[in-house]
């Protein structure tokens, strides 16, 4: 008998993971759709404490996109606080961070999305322009060559690595930069 009870708490507690799974899912189609009322109608279907960190991430991505920036923030901490190995969580938050022009924010938080996931160009690109924004053009330099390691066919990569080798004095590198801009524009 206590097998069987078993059975039904198991099964019900499938049943109910697999119905937070597929409104989870279904959101994120929505989403990609950029359909965020329904994203958001799914997404709060699902109770608080099941929902995943990407689901706290769209919440915050929506919220961001309707302009709620403090209430996207909060989503991103909570995506952070149920998984803190979310580097996408980092990221966003290190965007706000970026446009509220708290610069050293924005770092600490680019840096811990890089420690989740060091091959992903568009961190260090963006680390790179926060950089810039604190004029220490050496960083810059070296979160722009990392970004263009990972991805070289960005032509924005290249044109603000050359920006970065005309502010330190290097024209010869600001000139290749620039020249590999213009390729990858179409120019030349």
């Amino acid at each position: 008998m206590k097998r069987l009870i078993l059975l039904i708490l198991l099964s019900l507690t499938l049943s109910a993971y697999s119905a937070e799974n597929s409104l989870s899912q279904q959101a994120t189609a929505f989403y990609s759709d950029n359909n965020y009322n329904e994203t958001m109608n799914l997404i709060l279907q699902i109770n608080e404490e099941e929902r995943t960190a990407q689901d706290w991430l769209i919440l915050g991505n929506v919220l961001a996109d309707k302009g709620e920036i403090e209430n996207a923030v909060f989503m991103y901490q909570k995506a952070i606080s149920k998984d803190a190995k979310f580097y996408k969580a980092y990221y966003n938050l290190a965007n706000y961070y970026v446009e509220k022009g708290q610069f050293n924010l924005a770092v600490n938080n680019y840096k811990k999305a890089l420690k989740l996931k060091n091959d992903n160009p568009y961190i260090y690109y963006n680390l790179g322009c926060t950089y810039i924004k604190l004029n220490d053009y050496k960083k810059a330099k070296v979160n722009f060559n990392k970004a263009i390691m990972y991805k070289s066919d960005v032509p924005e990569f290249h044109y603000n690595l050359a920006y970065v080798y005309k502010e330190l004095k290097n024209e010869k590198l600001a000139n290749i930069y620039l020249n590999n801009y213009n390729k990858l524009i179409g120019n030349y």
